[in-house]
């Protein structure tokens, strides 16, 4: 039994659940800090950025993975 490309995509598919819960905690955060004190907008959203650009980095490098592989 031959299950090369199935296999690779299914471990994707897992393997994104990390990053997806990872920006939901990250935007989650963020409205939080801003709703606390909305004076540190301008100082929290770049860190809310950047903390999305690495969680979503994660994530599209394990789809490269899962098609290298």
């Amino acid at each position: 039994m031959n299950m090369d490309g199935s296999l690779n995509l299914i471990g994707y598919g897992l393997s994104a659940i990390g990053p997806a819960i990872a920006v939901g905690l990250i935007f989650a955060a963020y409205i939080n800090g801003v709703a606390r004190q909305p004076e540190a907008r301008n100082l929290l959203q770049p860190i809310a950025i950047l903390g999305f650009a690495l969680a979503e980095a994660l994530a599209i490098f394990g789809l490269v993975l899962a098609f290298v592989l």
